[in-house]
């Protein structure tokens, strides 16, 4: 065996910067980081080659004293923190004392810095960890930082990267979260000397989201706002009907840092449960404020992970701020007819070619106005001829009811209206595209709306239509009758309203160790939700009864499904859990597709669906409602030009 040596500083240095650098996106970051740490209100980050060979941070930030420009780049010297108590309450991005040296033992550096108290600026520049030249230069206030070579003298460590584009889409993306961190700062990037990001740094999260993902996502928004003692959030969760099929548009910010955590990240995959399918996963963006003394930062020199001091509580809040946002919505995807043919498009050009009826054109234009909230067009000669057709029973009584609630929410849509943002460009939010329902229409699950529905009939032995409010609602009865089960069962085991049915014979089962260990764990709470197991010797469990709601789908997979949950740290020990579990199978006795039902039957059915607190999604998260406007099927009936 070789003897114990003493490393050298320099592969010292290298050594640490592999713990912080590993990619060109590594260097962007915590120059980028370093930027909003000096109080810079605007930032320019350009590449090229995917940042292999060229990198440069601007800010307009404090600057570096010319005498404290060598000092920051020696390791573990930093502005941040005095002593080992201030890492229990750093609020800065970065505080180690690593970023500096690290990037440059692995590259060729030049530094430009002043601050407002000096007339001249100071150029520094290093390269491999050994400084060649500082000199004073003119420049504006902040700093600026010039990486060439990244690895030029680690060529091992250069192999391990990807192309230039790759390396680009890195950086890029990092750059998006960052500047979606802070949207008080204007952040711009530059890739091969194109713009490819700007905002405004106007403080306006919604016109960054606008920005970086789009018109589609920045027009299904909820806002989510909320807050206790240690704890506040604000941002804004998707509509389910954004969601996607990975995990990349979870986007979650703690104290301004951008963070990855199967914490935050599970809690508000809980939240969405009862709107998404198996599967998909949501788009969020928000930020959290916590105490500083309640989070471990110093877990990794990449800063991207933390700890919580009170983890089951922090997963609590997490969980009821997005599932409030999105339990207090009527969330019933609007679904798109298919859009229109070649012919179509060009019969749209050129409306001549249809010839609607005469009365069709102007009808048109009534709906734009509707659209624009001017919904006392109604009192037009023109529209009598539609609201001839409205139904006898809508009496004068009804008909001011129904007036009032217009002018209620033509005002709410003015307000609304002024407080959403513009976003700069040719594409505006006001054109958005189909998605669900608008925050401000009647809402067909609303109690005092009810007698209103007018049950058209069933379809396909599986769905049935309801017509109300201009709207054309299809409701699947498999998927709502799931549902109503499904809350049905979660209050009698809550409420521990239910009775056990024997088995004969019992259910086998076989568990491993860790199984067993689980098992007995929480026997008490299989128990008290109805459930007789016993141990049969060996490995073997027998299953002797079962709530009397799941006697129908006694199978195995039922208990080991439940325990393969409870494996789960983040959900142990949870009996509302099990709950959940319990009831998602009982919801497996559902009326199904290709089954009649009665009229009255569909009726007590949409009854039961009013009485529940999340109606519009099974217990799997497919949409039990969809709609469809009247104004969409005349246009395409070309009644509307």
């Amino acid at each position: 065996m070789a003897g114990i040596t003493v490393l050298d500083q320099n592969t010292i240095n290298k050594i640490a910067a592999g713990e912080v650098i590993d990619r060109p996106a590594s260097v962007g970051k915590e120059l980028l980081e370093n930027a909003i740490d000096a109080c810079a209100t605007a930032v320019t980050v350009e590449i090229r080659d995917g940042g292999i060979s060229f990198i440069r941070v601007t800010d307009n930030g404090c600057g570096i004293p010319k005498e404290e420009v060598p000092l920051a780049f020696l390791r573990h010297s930093t502005s941040k923190i005095k002593s080992a108590e201030d890492l229990f309450t750093v609020v800065s991005l970065g505080f180690r004392g690593e970023a500096l040296s690290s990037i440059a033992a692995v590259a060729q550096v030049e530094l430009i810095t002043k601050t407002p108290e000096q007339l001249s600026g100071t150029r520094y520049q290093i390269e491999g960890g050994k400084e060649r030249s500082v000199e004073e230069i003119g420049t504006p206030d902040g700093t600026t930082f010039l990486v060439r070579n990244l690895f030029y003298n680690t060529p091992a460590r250069q192999k391990f990267l990807k192309t230039a584009q790759t390396e680009g889409s890195h950086v890029a993306s990092l750059v998006e979260k960052i500047a979606m961190s802070h949207p008080d700062v204007s952040i711009r990037f530059i890739q091969n000397n194109q713009n490819r990001l700007h905002t405004s740094g106007n403080h306006n999260l919604k016109d960054i989201i606008y920005t970086v993902f789009g018109r589609e996502i920045a027009a299904n928004l909820l806002p989510v706002e909320f807050e206790r003692d240690i704890f506040q959030i604000r941002g804004f969760a998707g509509k389910p009907v954004i969601a996607r099929s990975n995990r990349n548009f979870e986007n979650y910010y703690i104290n301004g840092r951008y963070i990855r955590s199967s914490l935050v990240s599970k809690a508000i995959e809980e939240a969405y449960k009862p709107f998404l399918m198996q599967h998909k996963y949501p788009f969020v963006l928000i930020h959290m404020t916590i105490e500083p003394e309640y989070l471990d930062v110093n877990v990794h020199p990449s800063k991207m992970e933390l700890r919580f001091r009170d983890g089951d509580r922090i997963y609590e809040m997490i969980r009821e701020a997005v599932g409030s946002a999105l339990a207090e919505k009527e969330l019933i995807p609007r679904i798109n007819l298919n859009p229109p043919s070649r012919e179509e498009k060009k019969t749209e050009e050129h409306p001549s070619a249809a010839h609607p009826e005469p009365f069709e054109t102007r009808r048109r234009s009534l709906y734009e106005e509707e659209k624009q909230g001017a919904e006392d067009y109604r009192t037009n000669p023109v529209y009598q001829t539609i609201a001839e057709r409205q139904p006898a029973w809508e009496t004068d009584e009804r008909k001011d009811r129904k007036q009032d609630r217009k002018q209620d929410r033509k005002q709410d849509r003015k307000q609304d209206r002024l407080r959403q943002p513009v976003p700069s460009g040719k594409a505006r939010l006001s054109s958005s595209p189909p998605g669900q329902m608008n925050l401000f229409e009647e809402k067909l699950l609303e109690p005092e709306n009810r007698f209103r529905h007018k049950l058209i009939g069933q379809l396909f032995d599986t769905y049935w239509l309801v017509e109300f409010s201009d709207q054309l609602y299809i409701i699947d009865q498999h998927a709502a009758h799931e549902k109503v089960l499904y809350e049905r069962t979660m209050v009698s085991l809550k409420s521990r309203e239910y009775t056990s049915q024997m088995l004969d014979p019992p259910v086998i089962l076989t568990l491993g160790s860790g199984e067993q260990v689980l098992l007995e764990k929480y026997r008490t709470y299989f128990t008290d939700l109805g459930f007789e197991i016993e141990h049969f010797g060996g490995k073997e469990y027998a299953v002797r009864a079962v709530p009397d709601n799941l006697f129908s789908v006694a199978k195995k997979d039922l208990l080991m499904e439940i325990l393969d949950q409870l494996s789960d740290d983040i959900l142990r020990g949870s009996p509302d859990m099990i709950c959940e579990r319990v009831a998602s199978m009982s919801c497996k006795a559902a009326v199904k597709g290709n089954s009649r039902l009665s009229a009255a039957e569909a009726d007590h059915l949409i009854d039961e669906l009013l009485k529940l607190e999340n109606p519009y999604a099974c217990p799997h998260g497919r949409p039990t409602i969809i709609s469809m406007s009247r104004y969409d099927l005349e246009k395409k009936f070309k009644r509307i030009v």
